[in-house]
């Protein structure tokens, strides 16, 4: 038997997934990451979602920037031109070429899942919302951009338009976002079916079944099939939904039903 079986099998005739005890430990892994990537789509979905938000809401922004060129370590205006704060559903604006708002001003305006961005007198700002993950994958969530290093030099506001006009996600920065998603999901994966594996190897002691704890492992490993899928599923529908105690449950009780049917030892003698 082999894991496209035993997927389908995990679907419609739960107890037969005892024979995944049988399956090669390197197979169980493969199979481990194949529910992580069904459990990172929804997360992945709305990460492209963002960032096309982010595009869209840019192109705004740069239809609004005055006339404006950076050079010499500073961004220059014209002498008429104000700053001003603009705000779209998934960006906060600043252009500042007076220098009255400060690096803490833009990183202070990060609210919800908005991205605070700021075009300051001497730096370019980015804010990325305080949710943990940035400083998880990134080490911070801010960052600034100063002038003097020449990396923006000579950037002026056609350019800025042109590009945004231009932009499109390239392959290889969605396959980094995805497997930037794959990685949390599988160790949080990891760590429910730790736990799944615990209370299976504890029930299969108290039934007198004849499995080992890595018997268990295997079996509750494809036993998760269903509640995953039905996890990524709700997913879509709510972002914000903690599947972890939907999925441990709903795995033990489908590794309940996978096990029932095995050889019992014989109960000690008193």
């Amino acid at each position: 038997m082999n894991s496209f079986t035993l997927f389908r099998r995990s679907l419609f005739q739960v107890t037969d997934l005892n024979k995944a005890k049988k399956m090669p430990f390197w197979k169980v892994i493969l199979y481990a990451i194949f529910l992580s990537i069904i459990l990172a789509l929804p997360l992945t979905k709305q990460l492209f979602s963002i960032m096309q938000d982010i595009k869209e809401d840019g192109q705004k922004i740069a239809a609004k920037l005055p006339e404006f060129k950076i050079s010499d370590g500073k961004l220059h205006a014209a002498d008429d031109v104000e700053g001003f704060i603009y705000q779209t559903n998934s960006i906060i604006f600043t252009f500042d070429p007076a220098g009255k708002r400060t690096v803490s001003d833009v990183t202070a305006d990060s609210v919800g899942t908005a991205v605070s961005l700021g075009f300051l007198q001497d730096k370019f700002v980015v804010a990325l919302p305080n949710s943990g993950a940035a400083d998880s994958l990134l080490g911070a969530n801010q960052f600034e951009f100063p002038y003097s290093k020449g990396t923006l030099d000579g950037l002026n506001s056609q350019d800025l338009k042109q590009g945004l006009d231009e932009a499109s996600m390239p392959f290889w920065i969605k396959l980094v976002i995805f497997i930037f998603t794959l990685y949390p999901t599988f160790i949080n994966l990891v760590i429910n079916l730790l736990m799944i594996t615990i209370g299976a190897n504890l029930y299969s002691k108290l039934r007198l079944y004849k499995l080992r704890f890595l018997d268990c492992l295997k079996i509750a490993t494809y036993s998760m099939t269903l509640p995953v899928i039905i996890s990524s599923v709700l997913h879509f529908v709510n972002q914000s939904f903690d599947d972890s105690f939907l999925i441990v449950f709903i795995s033990l009780l489908v590794f309940f039903f996978a096990v029932r049917n095995e050889k019992r030892q014989e109960p000690p003698l008193a």
